[in-house]
């Protein structure tokens, strides 16, 4: 629990919880095996008063700030057992913000509500083949012609990209540098946009990560989100949410793995005494206990000051790293307490140990997190 959290948080928690534990609980492992969810889960998510979450009521929302949809998520995840199924069913919360923020009332009509009923699958569209991390290099270029743009290019690393609907892309309309960057939102079925192979990941396999390719792709001007050439800030501003998002999933995925650990050191015995009695167990489980308690505190301090509207870029970063690393660690040693056992796939700590990898490279590898702490501390 963070410490931010009102009885109207509670609520949306105990709802998370109760359908989470009803609708994805029970196929969780069913859902990372065939590595896809029903589509029709997102209706189900929507109706149950969660996919809308932080979202405006006006555009079929449930109001709310980021908090709301951090506490949502985390229940999601303890309660779900499945991180890819819920990564999946919210990929929405990095490719509608920037329309929400600077997309026309039409725009958001079009884009925004039927993903918030669930009728569409929204993705976003950053990464490249040759540019991971490095936005402001990317190579994707779309060119005014009348009333459209030709788009040529290709993404990499897109989370709901085989079966989103339309994907909010960054693209290069102008010259080299950020200041060239736009957003543009290329729908499925629009002539040279090809979904390429499904790819296939070390963790979170109940959602779909694609390849895309966009050859003499023509989409119309009326979908350019915001002024063009203004992309790169709005990818910066949706950075700074996404990287409160990672960090509140890892608190969430370490936490589970530390429940799990505790539930199997009493339960497995070993030297006729079950596991939690030996001190090397009890230890660790602390450590893991710490380090949670460490990571949950200052993501819930972002939080507090994002929705106060401070410039929370660097301690983005900071919470970042700090919570992908515990999650890591803990993971890592939540399958140690489970010995062999945790190296297998029946067991749910052998998947978190998986998912929790993707946390220092997704969003901004941990890297990339340095730099921005360095830069903003005065010594990069």
């Amino acid at each position: 629990m963070f410490l931010f959290e009102t009885d109207e948080h509670a609520e949306l928690r105990k709802n998370a919880r109760r359908f989470a534990e009803t609708r994805i609980k029970p196929h969780a492992s069913a859902w990372e095996e065939a590595e896809e969810f029903p589509r029709e889960l997102y209706g189900e998510v929507a109706r149950a008063g969660l996919l809308g979450v932080s979202y405006p009521e006006e555009l079929g929302g449930m109001g709310g700030d980021i908090s709301h949809a951090l506490v949502a998520s985390e229940e999601m995840v303890l309660a779900g057992h499945s991180v890819g199924t819920v990564v999946g069913v919210g990929s929405h919360g990095i490719a509608l913000p920037p329309i929400v923020r600077l997309g026309t009332p039409e725009q958001k009509e079009r884009f925004v509500r039927p993903v918030l009923t669930g009728e569409k699958i929204s993705a976003l569209g950053i990464t490249e083949p040759g540019g991971g991390s490095d936005v402001a290099s990317l190579r994707t270029t779309a060119v005014r012609d009348g009333d459209h743009y030709v788009v040529n290019g290709s993404k990499t690393f897109i989370t709901s990209g085989v079966r989103a609907d339309f994907v909010t892309t960054a693209v290069r309309t102008g010259g080299p540098g950020h200041g060239g960057v736009s957003l543009l939102v290329i729908e499925r079925g629009t002539k040279g946009f090809t979904v390429g192979k499904k790819l296939k990941k070390t963790g979170w396999w109940a959602t779909d990560t694609a390849e895309l390719s966009f050859e003499e792709c023509r989409v119309p001007v009326a979908n350019l989100i915001g002024e063009e050439n203004t992309g790169f800030y709005a990818i910066m501003m949706n950075f700074a949410s996404e990287r409160i998002y990672l960090a509140a999933q890892c608190v969430a995925i370490a936490e589970l793995a530390y429940r799990e650990s505790i539930t199997y050191a009493k339960e497995r015995h070993a030297f006729g005494k079950s596991l939690m009695g030996f001190q090397v167990t009890r230890h660790k489980l602390a450590d893991m206990a710490s380090r949670i308690a460490a990571a949950r505190a200052l993501t819930g301090e972002i939080t507090i000051r994002y929705v106060r509207g401070e410039d929370v870029t660097s301690l983005a970063a900071k919470a970042k790293n700090v919570a992908t690393d515990t999650c890591s660690f803990v993971c890592d040693q939540a399958v140690q307490i489970h010995g062999g056992n945790g190296y297998m796939r029946e067991y749910l700590v052998e998947r978190l140990y998986r998912d929790a990898r993707l946390y220092p490279i997704g969003g901004g590898t941990r890297e990339i997190m340095n730099e921005i702490i360095s830069k903003t501390e005065g010594y990069g």
